[in-house]
This record gives C-alpha cells, sequence and structure tokens, in this order.
C-alpha cells in the first residue's frame, strides 16, 4: 500500500487549474465516533458524505491522500448517461422493466450532476454536448442501431445522427465517417467538481480526514474504520476507494480490477484552431473497445486521453504514441506543444456494469464504473445516503445486477485481462 506522504495529488493540468480550497482536512488522530463513516474521497465518496449530512447524519470521511487524488481528480471530466456497458446487457440480466429503471437512473445522475454545480457554485467550467464517433462502418450500423433501439425501447430522444458536413461542424477531422451527438451529455473539470463536493460536505458538516489511509475494517455493530492515526466507530459504513481498495475488504477482492488510462494536455489553443478542432465545445468518445475521447479545457487546451495498460506498466513508446494519434485526428495541431502529461487508475468490473451492494447490514459499497463514473459515482452516493435512511429501493435496483470476480485467481488474473484486451484491440483494427 502506498505510503500516505507519497499520495498528493500527481502532476496534472487540473492539479495546476486548481479553483477550490478545502478547509483543513488533518489526517484522524485518536477515537473518533460518527453515524456514518464514508472512506474514499472521490466523488463517490463526497457525494455520499454531502447527501448524509443534508439528511442529518454526522459523517468523517477518511481519504487515503488528497481529496480527488485517484480518477475523480485525473480522469477525461465527460459526463453522459448510461454505463460502461450497454444497456441491452442490463436487459438481459434483469430483464426490461429494470433496465429502464437503471436507464432513467443515469439520466437522472447527469441532472443531479448540474443540480449540485448550480446549487453549491462549484466552478469546474460544465459545458454541453456529447459525440459518440464512428471509427469505421461497423460502428456506423452500431451507433444507428443503438440510436433506433434507444428511441423505440427506451423513448430516449436525445440522439442525433451526423455525418459529412453536420458532423464537421462539431468535430473537423476525416476520421469518422459518423456520429451520435447527445444533447443530455457533456464535460467538466473533474478535480474542481470533486473538491466543490467536499467543499460542500464539509459546509454541511462533514469531518474530512485527508491523508487517513484506513488500514483495516472491523466488521460489527457498529462497525469500526482504523488508520494509522486513529479508530472511527460508526453506525455505517461506506466503501468508496474503488481502483484504490488495496485488499481493505476480502470480500471485493477479484469484483474489480484497476486499469491505467493516460491523457495528454496540449498548450491553449488559438481561436484558429480551435475552430479547426471542436468548434461547438463538444466532448467525444470514439466507439472502439480501447477508445480514444477528448475535450477543450476552458482555456481552449485539447485533454486527450487514451490508451490502457492492465499491469501497471507505462504502454511502450506512450508519449509518441499519444501526440502520433492526435495529430493524425487535427493535423493542424502538428506541432503544438504539449503541457502536461499524467495517467491514473480507473476501476473496471467484468460485466462493465457498476458494482453496488452491502456486505454486512451497516456496510454498504460503489465501485467498479468502468470508465463511466464521472456522474454515476455522484448517483451512488446519494442512493447510499437513501439506503442509509432506509430507503433501499433503488440502491437495490443496481445491485441486483449479477456480478462475478474475474478469472484466475490472484496470480493469473491480469495476464488473462491482458491477453482478452489484445483480442479486442485486434477486433479494434478490423
Amino acid at each position: 500500500m502506498p505510503l500516505a506522504s507519497a499520495l498528493q495529488r500527481p502532476a496534472s493540468y487540473y492539479r495546476d487549474s486548481m479553483a477550490v480550497s478545502l478547509f483543513e482536512c488533518p489526517s484522524l488522530q485518536g477515537e473518533v465516533r460518527a453515524d456514518v463513516c464514508v472512506i474514499g474521497g472521490g466523488v463517490t465518496g463526497c457525494s455520499a458524505a454531502l447527501h448524509l449530512a443534508e439528511r442529518g447524519y454526522s459523517v468523517v470521511l477518511l481519504e487515503a491522500g488528497e481529496i480527488g487524488y485517484g480518477a475523480s481528480g485525473r480522469s477525461g471530466g465527460q459526463i453522459l448517461p448510461g454505463l460502461g456497458t450497454d444497456i441491452a446487457n442490463v436487459e438481459k440480466a434483469l430483464g426490461p422493466t429494470r433496465a429502464r429503471e437503471i436507464w432513467e437512473m443515469s439520466r437522472e445522475s447527469v441532472r443531479l450532476t448540474a443540480s449540485l454545480v448550480e446549487r453549491h457554485g462549484i466552478p469546474c467550467d460544465l459545458a454541453w454536448g456529447y459525440l459518440h464517433a464512428a471509427v469505421k462502418p461497423r460502428h456506423v450500423r452500431e451507433l444507428q442501431a443503438f440510436q433506433s433501439r434507444m428511441a423505440s425501447r427506451y423513448d430516449y430522444q436525445a440522439l442525433e445522427w451526423l455525418e459529412g458536413e453536420a458532423l464537421r461542424e462539431r468535430v473537423v477531422t476525416d476520421a469518422y465517417p459518423g456520429a451520435l451527438f447527445e444533447a443530455e451529455g457533456g464535460h467538466l473539470h473533474p478535480l474542481n467538481y470533486t473538491l466543490g463536493l467536499a467543499r460542500a460536505a464539509q459546509c454541511a458538516g462533514v469531518t474530512i480526514c485527508e491523508h487517513s489511509t484506513a488500514i483495516e475494517v472491523r466488521q460489527g455493530q457498529p462497525v469500526q474504520a482504523l488508520t494509522a492515526g486513529g479508530r472511527v466507530t460508526a453506525d455505517f459504513l461506506v466503501v468508496a476507494t474503488n481502483a484504490y481498495l488495496h485488499g481493505l475488504v476480502p470480500e471485493l477482492n477479484g469484483r474489480i480490477m484497476r486499469a491505467a488510462n493516460y491523457m495528454i494536455a496540449t498548450e491553449p489553443l488559438s481561436s484558429e484552431r480551435v475552430a479547426r478542432v471542436l468548434p461547438q465545445n463538444d466532448a467525444l468518445a470514439d466507439a472502439n473497445f480501447v477508445l480514444d475521447y477528448y475535450r477543450l479545457s476552458a482555456d481552449c487546451r485539447l485533454i486527450y486521453g487514451g490508451e490502457v495498460s492492465y499491469n501497471g506498466h507505462e504502454p511502450r513508446n506512450l508519449p509518441a504514441r499519444m501526440d502520433a494519434k492526435m495529430t493524425r485526428l487535427f493535423p493542424v495541431l502538428k506541432g503544438v506543444k504539449i503541457d502536461y502529461r499524467w495517467g491514473g487508475d480507473v476501476a473496471i468490473t467484468l460485466n462493465r456494469a457498476p458494482d453496488f451492494g452491502r456486505i454486512a447490514p451497516n456496510l454498504y459499497y460503489a465501485q467498479g464504473y468502468s470508465g463511466h463514473g464521472m456522474s454515476l459515482a455522484g448517483l451512488a452516493g446519494k442512493l447510499l445516503a437513501e439506503t442509509i435512511a432506509g430507503q433501499s429501493e433503488r440502491f437495490d435496483i443496481f445491485a441486483a445486477m449479477p456480478h462475478r470476480t474475474f478469472p484466475g485467481g490472484k496470480l493469473l488474473r491480469t495476464p488473462l485481462l491482458v491477453l482478452a484486451t489484445q483480442f479486442y484491440k485486434l477486433r479494434d483494427r478490423l
């Protein structure tokens, strides 16, 4: 487990453009009693703490590093309805009624994000417009079928098929034969959003303890979370560590895998270059399994993400590969300076659906957003608060989604996942 002193926010564009400061968040020292202990200071944990405090609960939040240390403070910042898996897979697992309820809650997660930003005055550059881009003819067929299915089965009308000049009005490249424009999707500054949730939670009475790595959870009534410096005793405990679980709760071992993703941010682009890249300020992700995604920052940098690693090692020739992909998409960016490079881990599940559940009557968790958590994690926090308050119906709909552990056990799990990913990378090229 990393030392607490090393868990400062890593260098990134987001860290250097922080616009939210927190009240003091000292490490946990001694014995503390609370109604609820939350472990993890990302969007899930901060949202859960905020919603619980607003319901009148006393809450202590433990964060191993600094608020927003993980994916919540390093991601692409893209927000949109849906899950990391096709909603059709949820329908197969739970039936059409439950799948529709989950779909509508995913739309609610986007509205909740916007509401939290407005209500708490979070300066996170929230903007709207999202493109799901086809890279090859197979993707065109799949995306158009998805649009038709969502309109007919889910009455979802926010998807518009674009190609030719209509598409070039939003993304100026010849790389995509078509794309779905989604009006309900958008993007934001993820670290400022996470910090804004934490600040709102503090204002609601939450005690946040940074550099307070949870080293043991003792189940029971009450439940206890131990750190090197102290202990929180609480009636309820929420595990919101996601990719940074580190074996803290053995019951969750193998249910998620860590996947490293990588990002770059260019120097600020001129208005002429912006007009030849993303003139409408949309976010975009392509339809490959190992996808690329990008958007503009508020100061007109292109923030570009892609590549993946499951083995803990940075891919070979990563900087050159990412730079080359970006300039193939947008030749106008050739020679543009790259000001920032960073990476970080997300948590994926075997079926790419989020994993919510109970370990004990007073111990809950939410994890495994599979790259789709920027808005969904905020809703997870709200649902966790509802559940602790005795209204578990909506949380239980997500918790009913069946999950299996990754095959191969501790030794073979990662090699098998790497092998499977290589297959999908080959398929992306077909």
